[in-house]
């Protein structure tokens, strides 16, 4: 379930999907129907994919797609069953095709289809402050709260014993049961995905959905993007600190505790029983194990294993640390 809310606008033929990247037909593949596009994960026969990084070498190894949007340098690592299409810029071809398949996905703006709570059939179920809006698509569990003047913009699934508190605003996202989100968040919106391209810069589809699983508290003023085309996850039990940034792809295990000003980068994966301190930053795209204690302040540029303890910047085992800065 990685896009519950935004419409597949295929199947496309095989050759639109070359024409879009300004690319030559093969008349052999060219009436091939590509019925979607996904990570390298999740894609399945039929669908295309995208494979920009030796760090994603295993899975694209193993992936199930029937297409993926590659360089020459990594083609020879997709197997026999899986067509590369090859182009100069990964990324940016990525982007203008999952803007085919998710045209919806590409911008932001606020939602018009909101209305006053009172309006709603929400109003004798949920107990709200004033000025609250809700959009099309939302879902409200039993024994919720809603501060004042929170938007529950489209697209939203929130589940029992839960408190939004004021100045709030979600879109896209899934909360399961006794979530706390404090005041002044804002839940599921575009992540920070561009690229640069001559004069302007392309903006990427995030066609991905925020979940937060149940017993978690967001502090106030965070920030949880959506994903581009994974989901972002707050595993069970994780408490957020204020003033937390979570970005697009991120997912975060059971357990976690995140002080204050913690920013993480997109695509990144916290463990279970993690601890990160005040205005650490976690760079993106990587793997920090189970049971990982960060230190306040450090700078997270590499993947850290399970157990450990770092500190500093770049961060390191925090006896390595102290020992060198006595």
């Amino acid at each position: 379930m990685v896009n519950p809310f935004f419409k597949n606008h295929g199947p496309f033929k095989f050759s639109e999907i070359l024409i879009k990247l300004n690319l030559k037909t093969k008349e052999s593949n060219n009436n091939l129907k590509v019925i979607d596009i996904k990570d390298l994960h999740n894609s399945k026969a039929n669908e295309i994919t995208f494979f920009h990084s030796k760090k994603y070498k295993l899975a694209a190894n193993n992936t199930k797609a029937s297409f993926c949007i590659t360089n020459e340098n990594l083609q020879n690592e997709l197997p026999k069953s899986c067509i590369p299409i090859i182009v100069d810029n990964v990324l940016v071809s990525t982007s203008i095709i999952t803007a085919k398949f998710y045209p919806d996905s590409i911008n932001d703006d606020f939602d018009t289809t909101v209305e006053e709570i009172t309006n709603t059939k929400l109003n004798a179920k949920v107990k709200y402050g004033r000025n609250v809006l809700i959009g099309q698509n939302v879902s409200i569990g039993s024994n919720c709260l809603i501060g004042h003047n929170t938007i529950i913009e489209k697209n939203v699934s929130i589940g029992d014993n839960c408190t939004i508190g004021s100045n709030t605003i979600v879109r896209n996202s899934l909360i399961k049961n006794n979530v706390k989100i404090l005041d002044n968040c804002i839940i599921g919106k575009h992540g920070f995905g561009f690229f640069p391209t001559h004069n302007k810069n392309l903006r990427y589809p995030h066609m991905g959905i925020v979940i937060i699983e149940d017993n978690c508290e967001i502090g106030c003023s965070s920030t949880i993007d959506r994903g581009s085309m994974s989901n972002t996850t707050i595993g069970k039990n994780t408490y957020l600190d204020n003033q937390i940034h979570i970005a697009h792809n991120v997912r975060i295990g059971e357990n976690a505790i995140i002080a204050g000003q913690v920013g993480i980068a997109g695509s990144s994966i916290i463990g279970n029983n993690v601890k990160i301190g005040g205005q650490a930053g976690i760079s993106g795209h990587l793997k920090i194990g189970n049971n990982v204690e960060i230190a306040g302040g450090s700078g997270v540029i590499k993947d850290i294993p399970d157990n450990t303890k770092v500190m500093g910047y770049p961060a390191k085992n925090i006896k390595d640390f102290l020992r060198e800065n006595r």
